[in-house]
């Protein structure tokens, strides 16, 4: 039979899918719209299978609050393209109200919600019939607390949310220590919260890097007594270079390269320990304040750390938890 097109239009609307798909899906149904969607929604998951060695790194990413919840989901594809196409934005938002309207603590609860009367992952399944890209709900974040806020970066790449642990506090406060979480990405609430193996990790970071500048100082030290310009023979590169522009002898590279040696092998063996600690944890200290949320310069006023923001804004006012999710590297 002909199919008209104002059914077409019809299962266009209904389904989101290209026109020649929805005149297909028609003419094999004898014009039957619900046979149709399904043949349509088949399509889509035909579509999955195929696509699913395939690398989603784009996609939309959008927070939202209630009152003491807050959440974020990030819906993925494969290209900006459709990250930027207003069904696919639709569909995410519709997500996230979902998940924060029934207040969803992980990320299989969300793929199980209903949309349509159908669950958040066949909807998902549906819209990539209509773009034939791979998608997939690639996170989901979420926070209970007295007082929660949510700030979305432009482009929806980037969102962020935080608890704080008073009740009514101005949504503009929390809005701000948010946009602090998405600029300075913190690893932890405050030093209490920083993971073990982050804090030994940094901390052996801190003291190598500190022997290394020790025993780089007496060398240099050393080599200087010597009569030569520590600086031409820094490296094997800078000396051979050196000795090609006629800055440097073969004897006076061959005179650093043994002081030097024999200065750092002697350094090494005879470095202060507690210096080395002391010189360490000042290092891992600076490492605190740059990355615990609450130690944080804030991004209004560096004359003031986030916690003192707070302090200031209500007392005992702090920050419980936060959550980022970005899509693009840091």
């Amino acid at each position: 039979m002909a199919v008209s097109i104002e059914d077409i239009k019809k299962l266009r609307t209904m389904t989101g899918a290209g026109m020649m798909d929805c005149k297909n899906a028609l003419a094999e149904t004898d014009g039957n719209i619900e046979a149709a969607i399904e043949i349509i929604r088949k399509k889509g998951q035909a579509v999955a299978a195929k696509r699913e060695d395939r690398e989603a790194a784009e996609g939309c990413v959008i927070s939202g609050v209630k009152e003491g919840f807050a959440a974020i989901v990030a819906l993925k594809c494969e290209t900006d393209f459709v990250a930027k196409n207003e069904s696919f934005r639709a569909l995410t938002k519709a997500i996230l109200d979902a998940a924060v309207a029934a207040s969803a603590k992980t990320l299989d609860e969300v793929k199980a919600l209903k949309l349509n009367g159908r669950t958040v992952e066949e909807n998902i399944t549906d819209e990539i019939g209509k773009t034939g890209e791979k998608m997939e709900l690639g996170a989901y974040e979420c926070i209970e607390a007295p007082s929660v806020a949510a700030y979305d970066h432009l482009g929806n790449k980037l969102a962020t949310i935080v608890g704080l642990n008073v009740a009514g506090i101005d949504p503009s406060v929390g809005r701000e220590v948010a946009m602090q979480v998405a600029a300075m990405n913190p690893v932890a609430v405050d030093r209490e919260h920083v993971k073990k193996e982050t804090i030994d990790n940094e901390l052996n970071i801190a003291i190598e890097k500190t022997k290394e500048e020790q025993v780089k100082k007496a060398v240099e030290v050393a080599i200087k007594k010597a009569g030569i310009n520590p600086n031409l023979v820094d490296s094997e590169d800078h000396i051979n270079s050196n000795i090609a522009k006629g800055w440097l002898t073969q004897e006076e590279a061959d005179k650093a390269r043994a002081i030097a040696a024999e200065t750092a092998a002697a350094k090494a063996a005879n470095l202060p320990e507690q210096m080395i600690q002391n010189i360490a944890n000042g290092r891992l200290n600076k490492f605190f304040k740059e990355n615990c949320l609450m130690e944080q310069e804030f991004h209004r006023d560096a004359k003031i750390t986030v916690g003192q923001f707070l302090d200031q804004t209500s007392k005992g006012l702090v920050v419980l938890d936060f959550k980022r999710v970005n899509l693009n590297q840091d």
